[in-house]
C-alpha cells in the first residue's frame, strides 16, 4: 500500500496543536484531538452587504445583466394608491434616482438591463407596460396578460416573456413582447401567481415556484420553456413563492420569498445547473417580494434589493458567486 511518505517525499507531523501559520497542501497530524489535517483551498458561495435603496420597497420591479448594473422601479403597495413611481439604479456600489415610471405601481415585473428594460402589470393596472431606454420611460402596449404578479424572463425591451399572475388558480398566460406588439404563446402546466422567472431570452426560459389557491399553497414546481412549449422539470427543495432568480435555462438561482398568505419570509438559496437544484448559502436578510426581474447573467452573478421582512426593506445584497479561500480541513 502507498504512503503518504511514499508518495509525496514527505512525513506527515505529528503535533500537538495545529501550527499557527500553515502553508497551502501542508499536512499535519493533531495528536491532541486524533485527527488527520490539511490545509487546502476550498470554494464557497456568498452573499455580500451591497449599497442600501434611496427609498425601502417591496412588490418592485427589476433588470439588470449584472450585479453592477440594476434598476429597481415602483414598489412599496399593493395596494395600487400606495404604489410609487420611483426608478433607481445600481452601479455595484450605490443607488441613484433616476427619472420616474409614467403610472406609479406594485406588483409588476420587469426584464431587460439598465439601458434597456420592460416593466409590465401591477396592482390594479391592467397589463400597463412601460420601455426603459437608458434615460427614460415611454408607454407601450398594454399586455394581453392583464394579472398582477407575473413572472418575467428576456434580454431587453424588444426580447420580453411574462407568464402567470393573478388569479393564481387560474392564470397560466405567457405572453411575449418583441418591441412592437405582443403575443399569446402556449400556457404553462401549473397556474399559479407570484413564482419566480429567469431567463435572458424568451426561448429559454424558467418558472420557477409560486402560489395556488383556493388555500393558500406555495409550491416547488419549475418549468422549462422552449418558445414553443414549456416542460416540468426538477423542483425547488424549499417550496416558495414572491422569491427572485437571477440567470438562464441552464445557470440560475433563487433566493428568498416565503408566504404571502399568513405571511412568512425564507433566506435559502438554491443553484441550478441545468439539471438539479442545489441548496446553498443564505441571504444574511430572509425576505420576500424583492424587485421582480433583477439580476444576473447566470447562477454565480446575483442581486437582492429591498422586498419585506416583514416591514419593507432597502437592504442590498450581491451574490458573488463561487470564492476560494484557504482553510485548515479535517481528513476523514
Amino acid at each position: 500500500m502507498a504512503t503518504y511518505y511514499g508518495t509525496y517525499g514527505q512525513k506527515v507531523q505529528y503535533l500537538a496543536s495545529d501550527p499557527s501559520d500553515p502553508q497551502l497542501g501542508q499536512v499535519w497530524y493533531n495528536s491532541t484531538s486524533a485527527v488527520l489535517k490539511v490545509r487546502q483551498e476550498v470554494a464557497t458561495n456568498a452573499w455580500a452587504s451591497g449599497g442600501n435603496l434611496n427609498t425601502a420597497r417591496g412588490a418592485s420591479g427589476g433588470a439588470g445583466a449584472t450585479k453592477d448594473a440594476a434598476l429597481v422601479f415602483g414598489g412599496l403597495g399593493p395596494p395600487a394608491p400606495t404604489a410609487t413611481a420611483i426608478t433607481e439604479s445600481y452601479n455595484g456600489t450605490a443607488w441613484t434616482e433616476v427619472n420616474d415610471l409614467n403610472t406609479a405601481r406594485a406588483l409588476g415585473a420587469g426584464v431587460g438591463t439598465q439601458t434597456s428594460g420592460l416593466y409590465s402589470g401591477g396592482d390594479q393596472v391592467s397589463g400597463t407596460t412601460e420601455s426603459w431606454n437608458g434615460t427614460s420611460w415611454t408607454s407601450k402596449t398594454d399586455s394581453p396578460n392583464t394579472g398582477h404578479s407575473q413572472s418575467s424572463a428576456g434580454a431587453s425591451n424588444t426580447n420580453a416573456l411574462f407568464f402567470g399572475g393573478s388569479p393564481a388558480g387560474t392564470n397560466a398566460i405567457t405572453a411575449y413582447w418583441n418591441g412592437t406588439s405582443w403575443t399569446a404563446l402556449n400556457n404553462f402546466n401549473t397556474a399559479r401567481g407570484n413564482g419566480v422567472g429567469t431567463g435572458k431570452d424568451y426561448t429559454q426560459a424558467l418558472l420557477i415556484g409560486g402560489f395556488t389557491p383556493p388555500v393558500v399553497t406555495v409550491v416547488g414546481n419549475v418549468e422549462s420553456f422552449n418558445g414553443t412549449s414549456w416542460t416540468e422539470v426538477n423542483d425547488i427543495n424549499t417550496a416558495r413563492a414572491d422569491g427572485s432568480g437571477a440567470g438562464t435555462q441552464t445557470s440560475s438561482i433563487i433566493y428568498g420569498g416565503g408566504n404571502p398568505f399568513p405571511p412568512t419570509v425564507t433566506a435559502a438559496t438554491e443553484s441550478w445547473n441545468g439539471t438539479s437544484w442545489t441548496e446553498t448559502t443564505d441571504l444574511a436578510t430572509a425576505r420576500r417580494g424583492s424587485s421582480k426581474g433583477a439580476g444576473g447573467a447566470d447562477n454565480s452573478n446575483a442581486l437582492m434589493a429591498g422586498g419585506t421582512a416583514p416591514a419593507n426593506t432597502s437592504a442590498t445584497e450581491e451574490w458573488t458567486g463561487l470564492e476560494t479561500s484557504n482553510r485548515t480541513v479535517t481528513v476523514s
